[in-house]
């Protein structure tokens, strides 16, 4: 009965248990942060629509001064945008594979850059790893020296039997 007793209690205490609003979470242990983002590393190209956008958006500002809405201008260039043809669409599709190419190009020439800065970082861990090894490696040897001396005190105790 006491065991039943207890067991409801924990819960009663646990469903009374008040949050302070100052505390925070700690993040749970599997979660892994994201890594920072690189400011040297290119943009993506942008598509053909958002190539049409920017020009988009100079006519509508002209025609609309007084229009400061980022939605209106959104929504009037995805309805502009629906009814061009495809031969409309046609130069807006050529720029944007351009700016693909191009970009294609420069992240090429970013990421063998990156992977010369990763190939220096992986080195160095390396040398660290051999660090760590010596140190394992120490400790094992102090390992033994404890056991032998475990192992001493115990021969001493069958002496005096």
């Amino acid at each position: 009965m006491k065991g039943a007793k207890s067991k409801g209690a924990a819960k009663a205490e646990t469903k009374l248990a008040v949050k302070s609003k100052g505390a925070e979470k700690p993040a749970p242990k599997g979660r892994k942060t994201k890594p920072a983002k690189d400011p040297n590393k290119p943009k993506r190209a942008p598509s053909a629509f958002f190539v049409f956008m920017d020009e988009f958006r100079k006519e509508f500002k002209e025609k609309n001064p007084k229009n400061k809405s980022v939605a209106a201008v959104g929504k009037a260039a995805g309805e502009r945008w629906k009814s061009l043809s495809e031969s409309d669409k046609a130069p807006y599709v050529a720029k944007a594979n351009k700016l693909k190419g191009d970009y294609n190009k420069a992240i090429a020439a970013y990421n063998k850059g990156e992977s010369a800065a990763a190939a220096t970082k992986k080195a160095a861990p390396a040398a660290k790893d051999e660090d760590d090894d010596e140190e394992e490696s120490d400790k094992s040897k102090s390992e033994i020296n404890d056991e032998d001396d475990d192992e001493g005190s115990d021969e001493d105790e069958d002496d005096d039997e």
